[in-house]
């Protein structure tokens, strides 16, 4: 890929990332207001919800991958076995040590943003990037505009 299209790439995975983390302050902030549940149970239902969506997008239109869904589920998955424990168990201490429920969010949401990029770029979608519909379609028009530049069509 060329540095264009790597920068593409990480634009499109921070605005649909963002997306996500819009849905996933949506409900934490509904579940931590609305209910007298502590953190955890309020992190992990908004974090579920937003990870599915992010992995949707992502997959289609970010990493333009045809592999296999389950398996790249499955991938995704992996990391959140990682993840989730380590984030539920600093954001649990840091609210109980008095850290606004907000910031500890926001935060983890860096972390996870970061993180979760370099994981799929480089384990979850190597190798079968740019190989759906919409990445073929791209590259035969592509194809067709080099070809028309060069005199050939």
């Amino acid at each position: 890929m060329t540095k264009k299209e790597n920068l593409v790439q990480i634009i499109k995975f921070v605005l649909f990332s963002a997306s996500a983390g819009v849905i996933q302050t949506i409900f934490f902030t509904i579940l931590n207001e609305f209910t007298r549940w502590n953190y955890m149970p309020c992190y992990l239902i908004a974090l579920t919800l937003s990870v599915l969506w992010n992995f949707t997008l992502n997959r289609e239109f970010t990493f333009k991958s045809a592999n296999n869904v389950p398996v790249a589920m499955m991938k995704v998955a992996a990391f959140y076995c990682v993840f989730t424990p380590l984030s539920t168990w600093w954001g649990s201490a840091l609210t109980a040590a008095g850290w606004n429920e907000y910031i500890v969010l926001f935060g983890t949401m860096a972390v996870n943003l970061t993180g979760e990029f370099i994981y799929d770029r480089f384990f979850v979608f190597r190798g079968t990037m740019n190989t759906n519909k919409r990445a073929h379609k791209k590259m035969a028009q592509n194809q067709e505009e080099k070809e028309a530049k060069n005199g050939i069509i």
